[in-house]
Order: C-alpha cells, then structure tokens, then sequence
C-alpha cells in the first residue's frame, strides 16, 4: 500500500502522525490490531498517521497508554493543540520524553521541568497582559508543561546548572519566587537531580553564553537543543553536540558545587524573605 509519508519536523501535527505510526509499528501492530485497542477505526487512525485528521486529546491518551510512549503523543498533541509554542519545539518534545539522561543550562528563567506551579503560571502570564497570547494559549502552555514535568517522575539523571540571575530575577514577585526558590531545595535533594549554579563572578569566563539543553537517548547518542528569539531548534549533527556537550563539562566544572549552590539558593530565598516589598 502507498503511504503518505510526512516530514516530522513540518509541523507539530505531522511530528505527531509520524511518531504515532513508528510506535504503532514497533509494536507489531496493523492499524486495525491497534484500532481495537484503542476504540477507535482503523480509518480514523490511518488519517491520522497520513496527517489528514488532527486526533482528539483522548485518542493520543490512549494510544500513550496502549504503545508505552511515556506521555510523548500527549506532548506532541499539546504541541500541535498550541500553535503558540515555539516552532522547534515539537520535535524536541518526544525526545526529552525517552532521555536516559538531561542536561540544562539556564540564564534568565527556571527549566520548566523544575517550575513551581504558581512560577509558571505567571510566566504565562505575561505574554497575556502584553497582547501577544490568550488566556486559552497561556493555559494550553501550562497543560503541555504539566505533562513534561512527568519527567521527573521517570527519574532519569538530570543535570541543571542555573546563572546566578535566574535566582535573583522575582518571577511573579517575591511570593511566588520564594516558593520557586524552595521548590529548587526540595528538588535537589532528589537522589536524580543534580543541581548547580552558574555564580556572577564567572563573567565572561562562563563556557556557554545561552541557554542549551544536552539529551542523552536510550541508544546512547547525544542531541542538543536550544532556541532563539523566534523558534528552537534541535540539533542532531555530532560534532556540534559533542562542542556544546564539552562546554557544558567545563561549566558543570566551574560553577559552584552541590553544596555551595544549595546555600546560594536558601541564601536568595531568605533575601527574599527579609526584604520589604511594596
């Protein structure tokens, strides 16, 4: 039979149809055979994986469940569902779902896998009181960042090494920030997490200049991922990985240690506490 085939990187809809497809098919399963599974017609699948029909949250729920994806359909439904986000971006997602091993660098905000909710919401909001996203988009955002956070869940190793500024910069003002920052304590007592920070007295010294992301994937190779203004982009070419995965070494070893980082972060938080906002 002739199939359609999609290029992934299109769209986070025809992302979504491809990876439905090669999960479907490494499983063993016919369309029909994977139909009965999920209660839906093999035709509805076969548009779906021909990228001819966007599938409902419930079908991609299902088909998760029933191929084993670790929730990476459900991101890519929220991906396509939110054409808000970030183009790029639907190709990282899956992606970041299957890594045995994460690494982050951060400069201006906390990663979203280690976001408190009320941090993230008023991230969110932002755009929203500026004119550049809806309420219903903001919302979307914050559903897609929940699934991510499933992540920690799986408990793969995880790296994180945040500039000094993403603790001193009061997203959603000192409330918020000091439960983001508390948060961060809890999180880095997780036996997975690792977790470091980038102080200012780096200066120009500091290896990486923007923020990046290192995804080890269960066979071993490496990916990059990283984004500009406009779009992210995930970045397969080895010679590039293994220049930014050498610069992330360099950081890990000149930020300040699990210890001294740690002190640093309850250090901003009782700042925080003791400071008199108005």
């Amino acid at each position: 039979m002739n199939r359609r085939e999609l290029d992934p990187t299109s769209s986070p809809l025809a992302a979504l149809a491809v990876q439905l497809r090669r999960l479907r098919e490494a499983k063993g399963l016919t369309q029909v055979e994977f139909g009965r599974l999920v209660r839906y017609s093999n035709v509805y699948i076969s548009n779906v994986e021909t990228g001819k029909q966007a599938p409902s949250l419930k079908f991609a729920l299902r088909a998760d469940a029933v191929l084993e994806a670790n929730g990476s359909l459900e991101l890519l439904w929220w991906s396509w569902k939110n054409s808000a986000l970030i183009p790029g971006f639907a190709e990282y997602a899956p992606k970041e779902r299957e890594a045995i091993a994460v690494r982050l660098f951060e400069t201006d905000m906390v990663p979203g896998l280690l976001q408190h909710p009320e941090y993230a919401a008023a991230y969110e909001s932002a755009p929203v009181r500026r004119g550049e996203a809806t309420e219903a988009e903001a919302e979307d955002r914050l559903r897609l960042l929940a699934a991510r956070q499933g992540l920690l869940v799986r408990a793969p190793a995880i790296h994180v090494v945040l500039d000094e500024g993403v603790l001193r910069r009061p997203i959603g003002g000192p409330q918020v920030m000091i439960k983001q920052l508390t948060h961060l304590e809890e999180l880095a007592q997780r036996p997975n997490l690792i977790l470091q920070v980038a102080p200012f007295t780096l200066a120009e010294d500091r290896p990486l200049s923007h923020s990046v992301t290192l995804l080890t994937l269960p066979n071993r190779t490496m990916v990059g991922y990283t984004e500009s203004l406009h779009r992210g982009y995930l970045e397969r070419d080895a010679d590039t990985v293994a220049g930014w995965a050498g610069k992330y070494d360099r950081l890990q070893v000149d930020a300040l240690n699990r210890a001294d980082s740690l002190a640093m972060i309850r250090e901003a938080r009782k700042e925080l506490m003791s400071c008199r906002w108005t």
